[in-house]
Formats: structure tokens, sequence, C-alpha cells
């Protein structure tokens, strides 16, 4: 038996594959196939855009995909989220839909928007969003290059921003968020309710996730002298309590924690200050809570 999975070309497929490689998953694409090889005989993937990889997940013809919320409310594609994994192309940040406007136009605020022409690739997001605000304005597809529309061709565009700098650099204001979103490992119902794609899902889901939080994690070991143990565990944050190990012939322990990266640079000097030696600080590859 296999699981057909859907994965996303285009500006999510290169921190995809980045992830499914940290997570163990090999996938070797070929320029000219969609169909990329896998060190998982359990696995078809499909390589499609994040658009529509939503849709063939609801109507079963995906049993599970990757693809943004953003495209799923999109779709109302009816799927089951199998996990929530915070990335995006340049950021592990979510990334959000938003209104936008030329610096210098007139408009404030969303209720400004009546009677205007907005431009969108998530056409049924943004009109939703627009009649939920007592607006009606006239909601266009756009195909691309959706900032340089502004002023000329459309009166505001909706539009998906990780950073906003591009906003910026096209002369644009934001004026409302319409929703955030994150990447979605996501199934349909049918293969939710089989118990061997289920468990397959749901280990992926396992790695994936252990791969993400893997980023924000580093481990840290040294060997600390009996008489320093105390000081130095004392200094000491982790996830839950260090490692010690005592070593072979001497009064020395070998103590080892995981921590937040952004924890270790206050750490290194005070705990080498406490007596802590031979001190290593490393990466991780996955962290399985």
């Amino acid at each position: 038996m296999k699981l057909k999975l859907g994965l996303p070309t285009g500006s999510l497929q290169e921190s995809t594959m980045q992830l499914f490689a940290q997570a163990g998953f090999s996938i070797s694409v070929s320029s000219r196939s969609y169909t990329p090889a896998v060190n998982d005989p359990e696995l078809d993937i499909l390589l499609m855009r994040a658009q529509e990889i939503p849709r063939y997940v609801s109507e079963g013809v995906l049993d599970a995909g990757i693809s943004g919320f953003d495209w799923i409310t999109e779709n109302s594609a009816d799927v089951i989220e199998a996990a929530d994994l915070v990335y995006s192309k340049t950021t592990t940040r979510p990334i959000r839909l938003v209104l936008a406007v030329a610096e210098d136009s007139d408009i404030k605020d969303v209720s400004d928007l009546n009677g205007k022409r907005v431009a969108t690739e998530l056409v049924n997001v943004t009109r939703n969003y627009l009649e939920a605000h007592g607006v009606t304005a006239e909601v266009e597809f756009s195909w691309g290059a959706t900032e340089v529309k502004v002023p000329k061709l459309v009166d505001a565009i909706a539009d998906l921003t990780e950073t906003g700098s591009s906003l910026v650099a096209n002369k644009l204001r934001i004026i409302a968020t319409i929703l955030e979103s994150t990447t979605k490992l996501h199934a349909n119902r049918a293969a939710w309710d089989d118990p061997w794609k289920r468990e397959k899902i749901e280990s992926i889901a396992t790695l994936l996730q252990g791969a993400l939080l893997a980023r924000k994690k580093l481990g840290l070991k040294m060997n600390v002298p009996e008489s320093s143990l105390e000081a130095v565990l004392n200094i000491l944050p982790a996830m839950k309590q260090p490692t010690i190990s005592k070593l072979v012939g001497g009064d020395w322990s070998a103590v080892e924690i995981i921590l937040d990266e952004t924890q270790a640079r206050n750490l290194i000097q005070p705990i080498k200050s406490a007596g802590a030696q031979d001190i290593v600080l490393y990466p991780l590859s996955m962290v399985i809570p």
C-alpha cells in the first residue's frame, strides 16, 4: 500500500524539500518530472501548485498534501488537519493575506472599498471577508505581479506577505489583515479513516514537527567537576532535566541538555565561570517531545 502525497511547487518547494530532508525523507526531483523519487517505498509523491493541492486532497485524488491554510480556505476544502507546520518561503512565521492600497490613496480602511476594484489570487477568501464587513466591491483574479496593479489598474489588492518588504518597495500601505496562514499537512477523510494511511500520515506529521522544533533548539554538553556540579546545574535551563553521567576514573560528570537556541549565547560564559569544561554546542536534526 502507498500513501499518495501532494507536495507544493513554486515558492514553498525548496523549503518543503529541506524540511522533509531534515525529517529523513530524501526526495529527488527531476527538472522534467512531477513525480519525484523518495527513499520511502510507502510514499507516492506528486508535485503540484499549492493552490490546487487542497482540492485534490478533498476530492480523494490525493490522500494527503502540504499546502497553506489560505488555499485550504480558498478551495473550501473539506480536509482533516494532521499537522500545523509553521514555515514559509523565507521565514518561520505565519504569512498574512492583507489588503493594501497605494501610499497616497484616500482609502483608509475596509469600508472605503465600497464600489472599488480589488485584485487578488484568493478571490473567494477576499470576497467573503469584504462581504462580512458589509463592503460591496469588484474582486478580480490576479495572475501574479499583483503589487504593480495599484493604482493604475485597481484600487486595492489582497496579497500574501511574509515580511511586508515587497509591499513597501512598491509604495503600498496595508489597511487590513484578512487572515493569517501557516502550512498544513492535511488529509482527506477517507484516508484518515483508513488505519494504515492514518498511521502513516501521523508518522509524517510527527517527523516534520520534530524537525521544525529542532530548528529552534540546540544541544549543549560539558564536563563538570563534582565540586562545581551544583553551581552549574543552578544555571542551566532544560526541556525537562539535564542528563548527568559519571565519568570513569575521576570526580567528574558529563552533563547534557537541550535548550532554546536563544538561550545558548547567554549561557556559555556563566557555565564556564562556574566550572564547566569541554563545552560542546551542537545543532539538532529532530526533537520529538
